[in-house]
């Protein structure tokens, strides 16, 4: 296990009922992909928040990445919903 801080922002962080969290990840967690179906067994409030994964973002120590991403010696993943225009 690992540990890594969360952050969450919008309606991801509303749903979810705090801003940020430092998380032990299972070895078993490997990529953004993974990070979002493990955080979806941690209760209800994950499972709503991160219900639509394929439009939630991801961002490891502030780089923008895909769900295939690894997430490596990440210190800070961000999750957030769609950015629009503005």
């Amino acid at each position: 296990m690992r540990e890594v801080r969360l952050v969450y922002f919008a309606w991801v962080r509303e749903r979810i009922g705090v801003g940020e969290e430092m998380v032990s990840l299972p070895d078993t967690v490997v990529t953004a992909g993974d990070l979002i179906a493990f955080l979806k067994t941690r209760g209800e409030d994950y499972e709503a928040a991160l219900e639509h994964e394929n439009v939630i973002r991801v961002a490891i120590d502030q780089e923008h990445v895909e769900h295939d991403e690894p997430l490596g010696s990440a210190r800070e993943i961000a999750l957030f919903p769609p950015m629009t225009g503005g």
